[in-house]
């Protein structure tokens, strides 16, 4: 085929979800032939079997591809010579490949020699303009804004149209890809240049699609319903606010009596939030400890002494007399931060560190209850002798500092570390070490998008840098990405507030 053959075409990229429902040859064609009787010009094809199987049912171009995760090089795309033979042999017209500067098996030059050699097409994957200019001069014929934000950094959200313009700059051929997934912003990548749009989860992965309308369709509803009196119970003082979405539209803190037990805390939340009577429809709480279809047991007394199997859903139903629903803290904040915060609605991880160590796990758009995301009481970290967060928190670094002869605590042992002092960067280390082990445990055992990180310690200046850096030299798909917490002390009422309208 020609290059023109591609000029103002719209490409398909019928890429399933790796073990998804649809990962299989008959769905892959099944997508292709229905995105060509609909208007598509070419398909974009992951994988030398997939590129075969389609190739029997269409005649129509296909850009084919190999996505390989290697310890030794980020490069995903295309990254052997072995690749380009197979997708020629499997039938495509254009083998695209990542052609971003980095540590590669191949080099450009050796990849687009190996594609023309058997008379095919090329099509470089970039990350930058750069890029472009590089494989532009190694002799590819097509230049595609693909790697655009996945090189390193917070993922963007948008497609790349100032990059389609700066490389329209350089050649006439280049094709729009990223994170294209509407009409609109294909005909915008059209406007800024690009001889050809690719779409492929806005068209083919029905899990993305789904999700996203899932995501605007509850968000409608919260924004539309009446607010939720969300309750967070904690070991010192407990937060009441009337949520609505993302929104806290009030809120009061009331100190937490240790001694007075669970049905003080709730009636003296109601006396306080008795303002607010009408304006709610349900109650979300989040507490610390375990909480199990509604009923509360502590799993530290030592922060709160509950009584076991406490009716805490029901009690709280009972006296504000609107449906309530339980979730533990942290929890509930893993939930916050992944409909509304750093979590993005991705698989999400959520660990606050601070006089301890909560956690919360996102997988596949649900929350795990129950006992998960407890990582704070993990013991195989400290061989047994203790729960994780004992050697990691704050009441750890005050005890370190103290044992060492400077009695101070966490805020104090941070701003000394700043200031250069030996004995408290020490025990910010220790400390930031054992959580990236923590980390990367979680990252081998749910494989999140992210790992959010909250809480006093955990937001602390210089801290995530410390348990970033301790990934060094690590393969990057098996470093875990650290992100900061966005939602702040308001996590767990807007996770709690979320959740319980999801439980009506």
């Amino acid at each position: 085929m020609r290059k023109e053959d591609l000029n103002l075409s719209l490409i398909v990229s019928c890429q399933p979800v790796p073990g998804g429902a649809m990962d299989e040859a008959i769905f892959v064609s099944g997508f292709a032939r229905a995105a060509l009787a609909a208007g598509a010009r070419a398909l974009r094809i992951e994988s030398a079997a997939y590129v075969e199987a389609v190739r029997a049912a269409v005649d129509a171009p296909i850009i084919g591809i190999v996505k390989r995760d290697l310890d030794d090089s980020p490069v995903r795309i295309t990254p052997f010579i072995a690749d380009v033979e197979a997708l020629a042999d499997a039938g495509a017209d254009i083998i695209a490949f990542d052609a971003t500067d980095r540590p590669r098996p191949a080099t450009i030059e050796a990849l687009i020699a190996a594609i023309k050699a058997r008379g095919l097409l090329s099509m470089a994957d970039c990350s930058c303009v750069g890029d472009a200019k590089r494989a532009l001069d190694a002799g590819v014929d097509f230049v595609g804004t693909t790697m655009s934000g996945y090189v390193g950094g917070p993922e963007p959200v948008e497609p790349d149209i100032e990059l389609i313009a700066a490389m329209r700059e350089l050649t006439p051929h280049v094709i729009a890809e990223g994170r294209i997934r509407t009409p609109e912003q294909a005909a915008d990548a059209v406007r800024a240049g690009a001889c050809a749009v690719v779409v492929g989860s806005a068209i083919t992965r029905t899990e993305h699609v789904t999700s996203w309308f899932d995501d605007a369709v509850s968000a409608a509803f919260s924004e539309r319903d009446d607010a939720t009196l969300a309750i967070d119970i904690g070991g010192t003082k407990t937060l009441a606010a009337l949520v609505r979405g993302a929104q806290v539209l009030g809120k009061t803190t009331i100190a937490t009596s240790r001694q007075a037990g669970p049905d003080a805390w709730l009636a003296a939340i109601a006396e306080h939030a008795h303002s607010w009577a009408g304006r709610y429809e349900r109650v979300g709480i989040a507490a610390t400890g375990l909480i199990s279809d509604g009923r509360w047991s502590a799993l530290n007394p030592a922060t709160l002494a509950i009584p076991d199997g406490y009716p805490l859903a029901a009690q709280a139903c009972k006296l504000f007399g609107k449906p309530a629903f339980a979730v533990n803290d942290a929890q509930a904040a893993a939930w916050g931060e992944h409909r509304f915060g750093a979590g993005a609605n991705e698989d999400t991880v959520f660990l606050t560190i601070s006089t301890g160590i909560g956690g919360g796990v996102v997988v596949n758009g649900r929350p795990l209850l129950g006992l998960a995301g407890h990582f704070g009481l993990l013991r195989g970290p400290t061989n047994g002798q203790s729960p994780l967060e004992d050697v990691v928190s704050g009441r750890w670094m005050a005890a370190e500092a103290a044992r060492a002869g400077y009695p101070a605590e966490a805020p104090e042992i941070f701003r000394k570390a700043r200031e250069g002092a030996g004995w408290a960067e020490a025990i910010i280390t220790q400390s930031a070490a054992r959580v990236a082990l923590l980390c990367r445990d979680i990252q081998m055992m749910f494989a999140p998008k992210r790992i959010v990180i909250g809480g006093g310690i955990g937001l602390a200046p210089g801290y995530l840098d410390a348990v970033g850096a301790q990934f060094e030299g690590l393969a990057p798909h098996l470093a875990p990405r650290l992100v900061a917490a966005s939602l702040g002390s308001n996590a767990g009422i807007i996770g709690a507030a979320d959740l319980a309208g999801r439980h009506r």
